[in-house]
């Protein structure tokens, strides 16, 4: 018989992030720079440990926090794009898509090791980050995390990864 699991929940208003991305889509299409006020929302699953918690609400907060605040305010780029090249010279991060080119302040941008900055895929980013500091602080045993991206007001998309127990 398997064991009961629980999750929690963290919905916030401070989990959100205004940010600058575009995004290709088929046939060499490349939308243009635009901006979004994205909200962040993470379920993260698992049994209750010693303290009778999933995780501590408190430490996951805060690295949710962290986690969103460090895309707050940046230009959002894919450092795994099959054709959008993206480089740091010197102070300045250069992105290349068929004959556009973009120059930004590398202060201002993130890169980001995904195949394109879609909110399916920012959801992913932000889940294995928020895994990857909760893990590293024996924030509990996770068997489950679920992030959801919203970029405008109900147009949401959310990312789900179950680990082997």
């Amino acid at each position: 018989m398997r064991s009961p699991e629980y999750s929690i929940r963290l919905d916030k208003e401070r989990f959100t992030f205004c940010a600058a991305h575009f995004i290709t889509y088929g046939d060499g299409i490349c939308e243009p720079l635009h901006g979004h006020n994205y909200g962040v929302t993470a379920e993260i699953a698992g049994p209750l440990g010693e303290h009778k918690y999933v995780v501590d609400f408190i430490a996951a907060r805060d690295a949710l926090t962290t986690i969103t605040r460090a895309l707050d305010h940046r230009v959002l780029l894919p450092t795994g794009h099959p054709t959008i090249r993206v480089e740091v010279v010197d102070d300045e991060v250069i992105a290349k898509f068929a004959d556009r080119r973009w120059v930004f302040p590398a202060s201002d941008c993130v890169l980001l090791p995904v195949a394109n900055t879609t909110a399916e895929l920012l959801a992913s980013y932000i889940a294995s980050q928020l895994t990857e500091v909760l893990r590293a602080a024996s924030a509990g045993n996770i068997t489950a995390i679920a992030v959801t991206v919203d970029e405008c007001d109900g147009q949401q998309a959310t990312f789900r990864r179950q680990f082997a127990q």
